[in-house]
């Protein structure tokens, strides 16, 4: 959750992790993979992002503009809510610290011009005022209520080009069973294939999802650190990446193979002074009589 320092009160970001925000390294990955794969295959199209809180990923979406392009940004910042279960949900995660200003202040430490920024509920957007089919990719990151996901996702379907990508956050956490309801709604019956899962967002795309897969997997994620398995859902099949677990700090090879080698007495007894000896470190220094 944010902090309750203000976000007026922060100063400009220098390197990108100091917005704050929830778009961690996987997605950024991700994000960034998919994005210039489109680039290089001489895909075109605007970007739009429902739900920016301080600009972290809109930050990285405007990175891989082309000439032409344009990225949309959605967002209520620190206009009030339509509804009172939208109000209650920004009250507790977001009303302290979301402001237009610091948006805006974040995006232009790393980029000259402002997106086109529409301060409005993104239900505002069902009215047509992203062209249809414009658009290559969606980032959905706004509310969390099913009702608005819902309504989010028929935005995304009618914006993209017809192999588009739409990235949908925060369909598996605890605290967003609606999101959850929409996201996978979407895929039974709305026609959405599932292309990519990772800890915090669902990728997908109303057009070729093999072709989205193959670009997944020209990359070698494990590489990176990250695992990479498959899954088949709804007829597609599905990558799911996450991060790699570390394994614990062993102890070092030749005192492990010392122990292994000596006697079992002489094994434990040389444990039992070991431990004696990280005890007495560990105790406080006797004062002087």
């Amino acid at each position: 959750m944010p902090d309750a320092e203000t976000s007026a009160a922060r100063p400009a970001p220098v390197k990108r992790d100091d917005i704050p925000g929830w778009f961690f390294s996987l997605d950024r990955a991700a994000f960034g993979h998919l994005l210039s794969a489109q680039s290089a295959a001489g895909v075109t199209g605007d970007i739009l992002e429902l739900g920016s809180y301080l600009g972290r990923s809109a930050v990285l979406l405007g990175d891989h503009l082309q000439p032409g392009e344009r990225l949309t940004v959605c967002d209520l910042f620190d206009s009030e809510a339509g509804d009172a279960d939208n109000a209650a949900e920004m009250a507790m995660s977001y009303r302290k610290t979301l402001t237009r200003s610091a948006f805006e202040a974040n995006y232009l430490a790393f980029h000259r011009e402002l997106p086109e920024i529409v301060q409005a509920p993104t239900s505002v957007l069902a009215d047509g005022r992203i062209p249809a089919g414009s658009c290559r990719f969606v980032h959905v990151d706004a509310s969390h209520l099913y009702e608005h996901v819902a309504g989010d996702i028929a935005v995304a379907r009618s914006a993209l080009a017809e192999d588009g990508l739409v990235a949908l956050d925060d369909y598996r956490s605890e605290h967003t069973p609606g999101v959850s309801a929409a996201v996978w709604e979407a895929v039974f019956i709305g026609g959405l294939r599932p292309v990519l899962l990772t800890p915090m967002k669902f990728y997908g795309t109303w057009g070729d999802a093999a072709a989205v897969r193959e670009v997944l997997l020209r990359r070698d994620w494990r590489a990176g650190g990250y695992t990479v398995d498959e899954d088949t859902i709804a007829g597609s099949a599905v990558v799911r990446l996450n991060y790699q677990v570390k394994p614990p700090v062993e102890r070092s090879t030749s005192r492990r193979l010392a122990l292994d080698l000596l006697p079992p007495v002489a094994t434990r007894a040389t444990r039992r002074m070991l431990r004696t000896l990280r005890e007495r470190r560990a105790a406080p220094p006797v004062p002087n009589a």
